[in-house]
């Protein structure tokens, strides 16, 4: 049987986000693909989140059961990605495979790596800003090649389902209070791209060098490799679920 992937997106983010890729690569994989929402984000965005790595898994592991027994193929993308590492640590026969996506530890690389400081102005702006003014920022620090179009489909987004603040502020402690866990039972790709504001590409080579796995970057994108490089993640992934299932 094809085991499914389970998409997850990361700070203040949630499954719209991920856009028309989701049914791309189930079309392009043959595999059942659907995406998770966080604890007090998207349609859980009236829930309270915890300030917890491990608790945030913890909610979300029999929400994933329930939608799918496992093994489940994740696909994380910055903060998402540290939420599967955990689940990965709490049900390791479940996860078949983890591609991690521009994310950082903070025992590996200091915390001016893991959120550029030259963006802390941006984010605290973002932070109080209304949502036009919020979402152009978080698309100037995400995506080195954004769209009018996606603009508008982010307000949308937000409109439609808010963020609490607060939600956000918990989600930002629980990223600071990660701590990385031995290297997982299953197979590892981290991806990152070159040219991303927001977090510094160092991060995952040096979580990639801590874990021995392979990293690939793409040279010329942003934070959300969605945004500025979908052809390339989608070929990566299939690449990997190609790979792992002849090693298999």
């Amino acid at each position: 049987m094809v085991q499914p992937v389970v998409l997850l997106r990361g700070l203040a983010r949630e499954q719209a986000h991920w856009g028309d890729f989701p049914a791309a690569l189930a079309r392009q994989s043959a595999r059942q693909v659907w995406c998770q929402d966080l604890p007090g984000m998207g349609q859980f965005h009236r829930e309270q989140s915890p300030a917890d790595m491990v608790r945030l898994a913890e909610l979300m592991l029999p929400r994933m059961r329930r939608q799918h027994p496992g093994p489940w193929h994740l696909v994380a993308m910055s903060l998402g990605a540290m939420v599967a590492v955990q689940l990965a640590v709490l049900a390791p026969q479940q996860v078949a495979s983890m591609v991690l996506i521009n994310t950082s530890a903070g025992s590996l690389t200091p915390f001016y790596q893991r959120l550029r400081w030259q963006q802390y102005p941006k984010v605290l702006t973002a932070f109080v800003a209304p949502v036009l003014q919020r979402e152009r920022l978080i698309l100037q620090l995400t995506s080195q090649q954004w769209q009018p179009h996606q603009l508008h489909h982010a307000v949308d987004i937000a409109r439609h389902r808010p963020v609490q603040r607060l939600n956000v502020i918990k989600q930002l402690f629980a990223a600071g209070r990660f701590s990385l866990p031995p290297k997982p039972q299953c197979p590892v790709l981290l991806l990152s791209g070159g040219a991303d504001r927001l977090v510094d590409p160092i991060c995952s080579q040096r979580l990639a060098e801590y874990w021995q796995v392979r990293h690939l970057q793409q040279p010329g994108a942003g934070h959300d490799l969605v945004l500025d490089a979908p052809d390339w993640l989608l070929g990566q992934l299939l690449q990997f679920y190609a790979a792992s299932e002849q090693a298999g």
